[in-house]
């Protein structure tokens, strides 16, 4: 037992995460100890890390096949979960398989079969179907925010996997939402919940009301995002031609920002999360798709700048800020004559009128075209640009690693000058092309 404690431990150094929250520890003592359990938890109080946790303990590494599935409702949580179990450094290879990239990139990660697989149901099928590796040794079965997944109808692909899956022996849902009923082809028997749901409602979340005199918000929406200042958030659309206008209406205003929705390529969207997340855009305007699921910061505000449809939309929409032990604000942007659906409450509306002190943009992305496949570590980019690019640690921002490439926040004012003399450089020993994204 010390031995999978000092294990642990090590795992939270190299996340640098002082302890775990308390719903962490107590999923990792439930999980260990019984066979089937439900995390019931808001977005980005860290599930992934609470289940993934006892999972490394359970596996057998002699084994040379798949023993962990998890399924996943979107692609972008795939690749998230991916990357945190990667980050843990256990030794055990981890593949995430997704629609939307080539079948072909798949069939190359999985030939080396990786113990842990993690992907949205239709692709998992795809490769149960094509028989691609052995189910028998796949023991635990992991369905994060399986809610989601019923709701965006993967259910028939659910039953077909789990009906292919005979040596189960311990099975862990995870949710942000109360009340949804488990299908029985889960065979969820006697399952231990773990609810930190309720906690919620003590959150530090206000919610506050922003009256447009013009049908039409764009002007009162800059004026919010002025009133606010240089604070990151996310403003909510319904439609992808509402986050077209609003897009094309910040660029106008010249307000950095990136967008993100269920019609764009996966590689663009992984992208505007990159800036996003290492502070090149100050705002992400998407779909009920941003709400959860996806690897982004603690917010202090959110903007619905269109109201969702559902009061559960709201709920995770709101669920990106006031997180954990933060406060925040959400803003529900209206014209005057429109009414508020049931489910919120009529909010009296704030005045927006005082600007905050607007920073210019600081910080820009660089791509480079080597990543984790040819060898190449964050070190060896820190080296590249704190040597040759000849800039300090304060000027070196977020760099994300990815198979094939890497990303790299610098200061925008240094953005050309690092580009002339960094493209065609050699990194370990690949000629490395860098370009601003």
């Amino acid at each position: 037992m010390a031995n999978s404690i000092k294990n642990q431990q090590d795992i939270l150094e190299k996340l640098n995460i002082q302890a775990l929250n308390p719903m962490q520890e107590e999923a990792v003592s439930v999980i260990e100890t019984t066979t089937n359990t439900i995390i019931l938890s808001p977005t980005g109080t860290g599930k992934t890390l609470a289940f993934s946790l006892p999972l490394l303990k359970v596996l057998n590494p002699e084994s040379d096949e798949v023993q962990a599935l998890i399924l996943v409702p979107s692609r972008e949580l795939a690749i998230q979960i991916e990357q945190v179990i990667r980050s843990m450094g256990s030794g055990y290879k981890v593949n995430a398989v997704y629609g939307g990239r080539p079948m072909s990139k798949d069939k190359i990660e999985i030939k080396h079969t990786p113990a842990i697989l993690i992907g949205t149901p239709g692709r998992i099928l795809d490769h149960f179907n094509s028989d691609r590796f052995s189910k028998a040794s796949i023991k635990t079965l992991i369905l994060d925010e399986f809610d989601k997944s019923l709701e965006d109808g993967f259910e028939e692909e659910m039953k077909a996997i789990i009906g292919e899956l005979p040596s189960i022996n311990k099975r862990i849902l995870t949710s942000a939402t109360q009340a949804v009923k488990v299908p029985g082809f889960v065979r969820l028997d006697k399952p231990t919940i773990i609810n930190y749901l309720k906690e919620k409602k003590g959150s530090k979340l206000a919610i506050k009301t922003v009256v447009s005199p013009d049908k039409n918000k764009l002007k009162t929406l800059f004026e919010l995002v002025q009133h606010i200042g240089n604070e990151q958030g996310i403003i909510f659309c319904n439609l992808r031609d509402s986050i077209d206008e609003v897009s094309r209406f910040l660029d106008k205003k010249r307000v950095s920002h990136a967008c993100f929705s269920g019609g764009m390529e996966q590689q663009d969207r992984e992208r505007a999360l990159i800036k996003f997340r290492n502070g090149t855009s100050q705002l992400l305007i998407s779909t009920d798709l941003a709400a959860r699921g996806i690897d982004i910061p603690e917010l202090k505000y959110i903007i619905h700048y269109e109201l969702p449809r559902h009061e559960e939309d709201f709920i995770h929409r709101n669920g990106r800020t006031a997180r954990v032990n933060e406060s925040g604000t959400a803003y529900i942007l209206k014209w005057e004559n429109q009414l508020l659906p049931e489910f919120i409450k009529d909010i009296k509306g704030i005045n927006i009128s005082k600007k905050a002190p607007h920073k210019p943009q600081f910080w820009e992305t660089l791509f480079i075209s080597g990543g984790r496949k040819d060898k190449i570590s964050k070190g060896d980019i820190a080296g590249l640009f704190l040597k040759q690019g000849g800039i300090t640690k304060d000027q070196l921002g977020t760099i994300e690693l990815k198979p094939d490439c890497a990303f790299v926040a610098i200061p925008l004012t240094m953005a050309d000058e690092l580009v002339k003399k960094l493209n065609n450089t050699r990194l370990k020993k690949k000629k490395v092309r860098v370009t601003t994204l």
